[in-house]
């Protein structure tokens, strides 16, 4: 089993790394993973404003008006998401153990990130039949604000190994959400760390948070995983 080398503390605020530059260096360390020539790597960085689209995406799905940011077509799964400032981003660059299938690794990384958000103190979880971290809406029927999203996944494996990943929202101005419709789902919202807690989490920050959370999952070793937030909602509410 080999070492996870995690690449921090280079790519963030100013010295955020442009998301075709990072492509370019995933490929180059997916490469080297495929052939042996290096351990498992993870990068943890920042994006100046883009969005990415997903194999899934469909052109009607890209925002109409998008300032700045570019909008990279990528050979992820998914559909469109948004990187910038705020967002911690990172970049798996795994050999996946012939036990372990594509659906248990995007558990493990949901895994380690539900221990970070819950460790920074949010309470979060999963919902059934999405990907990613979630919030709970608030009371019965989610009548006031829905389920939110704080984490997203979207990954690709070639010749074994893992490249793209994972999003967690820390800081990042949620006005950038509002100009698509993120990851397809019509019916829940984006939210963020510090608009959650009141108080400022930097992508720094929660990579301190995470790092050890992800290496442990990605150790390959069984772990008991967190629930699906419904069943957290309904939990405490009395049978009628």
């Amino acid at each position: 089993m080999c070492a996870v080398r995690i690449v921090s503390g280079h790519w963030y605020g100013e010295r955020a790394l442009d998301y075709r530059a990072a492509w370019d260096l995933q490929r180059e360390i997916h490469a080297d993973r495929v052939a042996g020539r290096v351990d498992d790597t993870v990068l943890f960085m920042e994006h100046p404003p883009v969005y990415t689209a997903g194999k899934r995406t469909r052109a009607h799905e890209h925002p109409a008006a998008h300032g700045s940011a570019q909008i990279v077509d990528v050979d992820r799964g998914g559909k469109i998401t948004f990187h910038g400032p705020g967002q911690l981003v990172g970049y798996p660059i795994c050999q996946l153990p012939s036990t372990i299938y594509v659906v248990d690794y995007v558990r493990r990384l949901e895994e380690a990130l539900i221990r970070t958000v819950t460790e920074l103190g949010v309470a979060c979880g999963r919902v059934r039949g999405r990907s990613g971290v979630w919030l709970a809406g608030d009371g019965p029927g989610y009548d006031r604000r829905p389920e939110r999203k704080i984490a997203q996944i979207g990954i690709r494996v070639s010749g074994g190994v893992t490249m793209h990943g994972f999003s967690l929202n820390c800081n990042v101005d949620l006005g950038w959400f509002d100009t698509f419709v993120p990851c397809g789902i019509d019916d829940a919202a984006v939210t963020s760390l510090s608009h959650e807690l009141g108080r400022e989490i930097t992508a720094p920050q929660a990579a301190a948070t995470l790092q050890s959370h992800l290496v442990e999952l990605l150790e390959w070793r069984d772990y008991t995983p967190s629930g699906f937030i419904a069943d957290h909602v309904t939990a405490g509410v009395p049978e009628t």
